[in-house]
């Protein structure tokens, strides 16, 4: 192509807008550059991306960057790995449009540092006002220059801040070998400027065989093994440090650390992380997992270690923000300069602060990249607990600030404890580096991964997922290189029959694949060998949309969860449409009920994590899973909104019965043409969700289900609750749960085996429901009345004897082994023989103390006390406090004093509650009496 070619073609581009997007910029400046016509005598170095901005544009064939792009305040740069590429005609096309890129008007004067004087001459022979000048003074709007002057750094800075635009070029191997490796990217003359916006000159040699010309942004590597290894940085943060004691009074979050110039500092024995360190642009960044941990006095020779190391040595001022008064204080007491300040102030080289606001995420961020020190801390559970449904990698206001620095806090936390400096081996953990190792497994290059790595990239792998990524080439590179790796190995056929260990490359791939699916990324192709229990996606469902109403209102204490009745087949994205209205209502949609979390599982028989839910706050959202599983609507409590129409695409309807409003026919259809492998039968006190295959046999659900409606009525009168229900309660069935044979919650949850009994009505009669009734107790318990860890196995047992006898017919006596007499009768001598300590009074123990007055008093007592408890104002924490709180109260209502009984139990009677119930009758049949001399 000739230069008045060139010159043509490059006014045309000026009529287009400014490309914004890294697609848009790479489409700008690969404009016509079909091949890389690369001059072969200089020998390149490679480029280190971090930055969110940072998008690589030339890779060789090793797929080491070798020319990228980025950008910094107002302006841009594009930074080339050699400066002998800036000088050579054969780059002139891709030269041109990079100035054009560049400039932030149209026509403005381009000036070149006198050391690059041949790419002046070409871009005047393309028609450019191109002039030489020493540095970036106005009316420049582009500069041009090596990366080896190191007196333009503040200059060029601003410059590129204010909206200018820098084409730099240089390679710092050379460099390298005469200051040394380890300080290429914080001392290297171009990296004082470039590293601003996330783009280092490194030490390693670039190869100079292929240079593919990419079609759409290229990906950033994996890892970059420069020769700055961090290691003195952390010999610098925990000298004279042989242990970090964390117990600050205060939960820590885990950290995940995934930047490349990113460090962990301090790690519990499973690799979890609570401290952690990162350079960033010139500056520098430590982070703890709870702001405790910055103010507690047994913390001072880290903390000391901390602030000196990222003042980068220097004497200087450290602003500490007013909420960190004591670490102020702290720092003062040795001797260093510090003013508490309520915000980020100018003139500071240290600022310390707490991450529960992003109001000046931007300016923390331009603070550290231009050579600050910032010290920060916060843990990010307490925000996820109010916060369901949203991403704490993506809205805490920590992460907010953090993410860029290549560190982040997680939801996870870690026990407070007393943690030794970690071992080289553990310090050597890096989720960077342990995913390029789990792809070389994947691709059989090398031998295994180590467990305790394989574990904490599962983790930290569907963490990282979920920070946004659109637009962000350092997180789309990886997602990228995800996805090619899942679909080479495919998804493992994990099932009860066929479990994979939690520490497992499989285990690792599951979490990987769950998260990369929910991140947006397209993931259909992954399902297959799947489990039994979740459907194949070779089964196509209706693209036809089908809008559902759903009731918009929930008067209970709890989020209700609104069966829509359709189902998301695995692999599958669904469109969920609704009102402009209903966006502001807080509501949410869910794919799936299998809501227990895995994680901690050693062995697992499906995926950690099956579900996903995502804030509903637009007309229209696409969610998907890559499991599939049952749609929902999550209404907030308290909320009013009334019916709903909800429009969905791309599900089918599932097996759905809601006794009084579902026909027998609409039943027998449903069942017969679901593609669905789960179904749910709901009342309004109750849903079960079952699989299809244990409902295809169910001809009429409706006797089964006024069965349970008895049963939660019953229920409901012992608790004295309302009936119906304010929220249906919910069972759900799993192929494995996280903790017991079921548990309570909502849902609770149980194992497969228990689906059948959940459904049978002659089943339920003949042998009784313990354990389904069992935890519905547990959800009825309220803490007024509770002695946890006493009664916390034992009152809501208080149901399952009550549903057994009125509804069921079936005596406490054999409605389970635990109560037959004779084991009741050897209990209690075994406690009262011990001397009835209060710590052995638990479960079916505990559980006999409320019998014997259930067996004397019937259950009214009971139920007027429930409902006395709901309004009770005052009820203190203690045990104690509340134990006697409950003698008193059950005394008044029998009209008995019954603190002799309590006492004989073990309880801790205080004398005053025994003075104060000393007028009412004694309780002459007392049970306890054949077995204790009591007072009185």
């Amino acid at each position: 192509m000739g230069l008045k070619t060139l010159f043509s073609r490059f006014f045309e581009l000026q009529l287009t807008d400014m490309a914004t997007t890294p697609a848009d910029a790479f489409e700008a400046l690969m404009d016509g550059v079909t091949s890389w016509d690369v001059p072969k005598g200089p020998i390149p170095c490679e480029l280190l991306l971090t930055g969110e901005a940072a998008f690589p544009v030339m890779v060789n064939g090793k797929g080491q960057v070798l020319i990228a792009a980025s950008s910094y305040g107002r302006g841009r740069l594009v930074v080339v790995s050699h400066e002998g590429y800036l000088l050579d005609t054969g780059l002139a096309p891709f030269l041109l449009n990079a100035v054009h890129w560049l400039q932030p008007s149209r026509g403005a004067p381009v000036g070149v540092h006198p050391s690059l004087k041949s790419l002046a001459c070409i871009l005047q022979a393309s028609g450019l006002e191109a002039q030489i000048r020493p540095d970036p003074g106005d009316p420049l709007r582009v500069y041009c220059i090596n990366a080896y002057n190191n007196t333009l750094t503040a200059e060029l800075t601003q410059f590129v801040k204010r909206g200018g635009g820098l084409l730099i070029g240089g390679q710092a191997w050379y460099w390298a070998s005469q200051h040394g490796r380890d300080k290429v990217l914080s001392r290297f003359p171009g990296n004082q400027v470039t590293s601003v916006a996330g783009v280092y000159f490194t030490d390693i040699r670039g190869d100079r065989g292929q240079f593919k010309v990419s079609k759409k942004v290229p990906k950033i590597p994996l890892e970059v093994r420069c020769g700055e290894d961090l290691r003195q940085d952390l010999h610098q943060l925990l000298e004279g440090i042989s242990e970090l004691d964390i117990k600050t009074g205060g939960i820590p979050s885990q950290l995940l650390v995934h930047g490349a110039l990113a460090f962990p500092l301090g790690l519990d024995a499973s690799l979890s992380c609570f401290l952690a360190a990162a350079r960033y642009g010139r500056g520098r960044v430590v982070l703890a997992a709870h702001e405790g941990m910055l103010c507690a006095p047994k913390m001072t020779p880290f903390l000391l270690n901390a602030v000196r190391w990222l003042a980068r040595g220097e004497a200087g001022k450290v602003g500490v923000n007013t909420r960190l008064k004591n670490l102020c204080a702290l720092l003062s007491e040795h001797g260093l300069e510090c003013s508490l300040e309520p915000h980020l102030t100018g003139g500071l080289h240290v600022y310390c602060c707490v991450a529960y606001s992003d109001k000046e995420a931007k300016q923390l961020q331009e603070f550290v990249a231009e050579g600050g020190g910032l010290l920060i801390g916060g843990q990010a559970w307490w925000w996820a607990s109010q916060n369901p449904g949203r991403s704490t990698l993506a809205g805490f206001p920590g992460n907010v600030i953090l993410n860029c620095f290549g560190l982040s806090i997680l939801s996870g936390t870690v026990n407070p404890g007393q943690f030794p400096v970690p071992t080289p081996q553990m310090l050597s953990y890096h989720f960077r580096r342990a995913l390029s190792e789990f792809q070389a497994v994947l691709n059989q290059d090398h031998g295994d991964l180590e467990k305790s790595w394989l574990a904490k990239l599962g983790v930290d792998g569907a963490a990282f997922l979920q920070i946004p990524a659109e637009g962000v080439p350092v997180y789309t590179s990886l997602h990228r290189l995800l996805r090619k790796m899942l679909r080479s190995t495919g998804l493992p056929a994990v099932s009860r029959e066929n479990p994979v260990a939690r520490d497992s490359c499989e285990a690792a791939v599951l979490c990987l694949a769950t998260e990369l699916a929910r991140s947006g990324t397209d993931c259909s192709q992954l399902v297959q060998g799947l489990g039994t229990w979740t459907c194949h996606s070779s089964l196509d469902p209706s693209k036809h949309p089908i809008t559902v109403e759903i009731n918009g209102s929930n008067p209970g204490n709890g989020e209700s969860w609104v069966s829509t009745g359709l189902y998301l087949l695995n692999g599958q994205n669904a469109e969920v449409s609704l009102s402009e209205a209903a966006t502001h209502a807080g509501l949410k949609v869910q794919i799936g009920c299998h809501t227990d979390d895995l994680s901690e599982a050693s062995k697992l028989s499906r995926a950690p994590v099956v579900t996903h839910r995502c804030c509903m706050d637009r007309t229209k959202q696409s969610v998907s899973c890559l499991w599939g599983g049952l749609l929902y609507v999550i209404v907030p409590k308290g909320s009013e909104l009334g019916p709903v129409p909800v429009t969905i695409k791309r599900a089918v309807p599932a097996p759905y019965y809601k006794l009084g409003k579902t026909s027998l026919q609409e039943w027998r259809s449903r069942i017969q043409e679901s593609l669905a492998p789960w179904g749910e039968l709901a009342t309004d006190n109750i849903i079960l969700t079952v699989p299809t295959a244990n409902l295809r046999a169910l001809e009429d659900p409706g006797p089964v289900l006024r069965f349970w409606d008895e049963m939660m009525r019953a229920i409901a009168e012992l608790a004295a609750k309302p009936f119906p229900f304010l929220r249906p309660e919910r069972i759900v069935a799993d192929v494995q749960i996280s903790a017991g044979w079921m548990h309570s919650g909502y849902p609770i949850m149980c194992h497969l085996e228990s689906a059948q009994e959940l459904i049978s009505e002659a089943t339920m009669r003949s042998s009784g429901l313990w354990g389904p009734i069992h935890e519905l107790g547990h959800n009825q318990q309220q803490c007024g009345w509770e002695f946890p860890p006493h009664t916390t196995e034992a009152t809501c047992n208080l149901w399952s004897v009550y549903v057994h006898e009125t509804i069921l017919g079936i005596p406490r006596a054999q409605a389970h082994p635990a109560l037959s007499p004779t084991q009741r009768e050897e209990r209690i001598k075994e406690h009262l023989g011990k001397g009835a300590p209060l710590s052995d009074w638990n479960v079916w123990t505990a559980l006999e103390t409320y019998l014997q007055l259930q067996e004397a008093f019937g259950w009214e007592p009971f139920t007027q006390l429930f409902a006395e408890y709901q309004t009770l104002t005052g009820i203190p924490k203690d045990n104690t406090s509340k134990m006697n709180l409950w003698v008193k109260k059950f005394s008044e209502r029998v009209q008995k004093n019954l603190a002799p009984f309590f006492k004989a139990w073990g309880w801790p009677v205080q004398k005053e509650v025994a003075d104060s119930l000393a007028c009412l009758p004694q309780w002459q049949e007392n049970p306890m009496r054949v077995h204790v001399r009591t007072e009185g």
